[in-house]
């Protein structure tokens, strides 16, 4: 796995199973989200003592941050059955319906990128999330019917990365709406200390504080830190994740302090040396860094955003002071963001307190 892969927030099915191992089962064993964690409790609670579903769920947020841990969360919390797809899966409103109608009392139904959906199927899960009913259209032309088809009812946990894509009236069908905010530092200390006891790797306080700080606050980047600092630990050390052992690995792997791999930091660096901090276009940064469009668009470009290297202009991307600074250059005078203060510790300013 390339350093590109490492810090990337969404999941390969490859590592599907690695991250089950470590995924938590009820809502005790979540870590950080605290404010959601408490509201989805009372809901949860609420419902099972009206002996009824709970209202429909929406979580929203960056990829990486526990919204299909939840979801699972629900269901074992509910002692429900639960079904798992994705928006882009469903393409007619056929194979939604399919899906409805095999639901039993109470199951939760857990959709993946609920933006994504087709719009026939959106409509059909209107009628399914308010009446528990579906209709289904037999035929084309004068002699179509509708056969209404009653559902069970259920529970929808709908997940997405893009709230704003979603419609107002998919929005105003969920009882419960939370956004998933990026992890602390100390929570993500605390998660890795979780994951190494379930994968039963020796790790110490500094090793995990290391690997914490280089996770971009997103819990699924510092487990897969972990297995391949384990992996260093185990083959060139002595099996102990440590400070050293980390910034070894890590190094190895091409991620360095904050976190950037071998992309980000070569967009970074085709800013300042070949186009003096910019402003440059996409598509020649593209070009300049040997990568598509989209890809440094949104792959890269999030992160270095939000970490106050890369601002987005009118008349393109601009390299900022910090980004200078960064990569061991003196910005020239003038350069985006050389007066602002510093940037602040990302993460744990966005941590939600218990």
């Amino acid at each position: 796995m390339t350093g590109d892969n490492l810090v990337s927030a969404y999941v390969s099915d490859a590592e599907r199973d690695a991250e089950a191992s470590v995924r938590p089962r009820r809502l005790e064993e979540f870590i950080a989200q605290h404010r959601v964690r408490d509201q989805l409790d009372l809901l949860l609670q609420g419902a099972m003592r009206r002996g009824s579903p709970p209202d429909h769920i929406l979580l929203s947020g960056p990829p990486g941050l526990g919204k299909t841990t939840l979801a699972n969360i629900v269901a074992a919390e509910l002692g429900s059955g639960i079904r798992v797809t994705s928006g882009p899966a469903i393409e007619r409103s056929g194979d939604l319906a399919a899906i409805l109608t095999s639901l039993a009392e109470g199951d939760v139904l857990f959709i993946d990128e609920i933006h994504r959906i087709a719009k026939p199927a959106e409509e059909l899960l209107y009628s399914a999330m308010e009446d528990f009913r579906v209709d289904v259209v037999v035929g084309k032309g004068p002699g179509a019917t509708a056969i209404p088809l009653d559902v069970e009812p259920f529970t929808l946990v709908g997940a997405t990365t893009r709230s704003g894509l979603l419609t107002g009236p998919m929005r105003d069908r969920f009882g419960f709406v939370a956004h998933l905010d990026f992890y602390s530092p100390a929570d993500l200390e605390a998660l890795l200390h979780r994951s190494a006891r379930i994968l039963g790797v020796p790790i110490t306080a500094d090793g995990a504080a290391e690997i914490a700080g280089r996770s971009r606050g997103t819990p699924r980047i510092a487990n897969r830190l972990l297995r391949r600092v384990r992996d260093f630990a185990e083959v060139r050390a002595e099996g102990v994740v440590n400070l050293e052992t980390a910034r070894a690995a890590l190094t190895v792997y091409d991620v360095d302090a904050l976190g950037l791999d071998r992309l980000d930091r070569a967009v970074l660096t085709a800013l300042v040396d070949s186009f003096r901090g910019g402003p440059v276009g996409l598509s020649t940064l593209a070009v300049a860094v040997g990568e598509q469009p989209d890809t440094v668009e949104e792959v890269c470009e999030p992160f270095l955003v939000r970490a106050g290297l890369l601002a987005r202009t009118p008349r393109g991307r601009v390299a900022t002071a910090a980004a200078w600074h960064h990569l061991g250059r003196t910005p020239p005078n003038g350069t985006f963001g050389a007066d602002a203060a510093p940037v602040p510790d990302l993460f744990s300013a966005q941590a939600d307190q218990p």
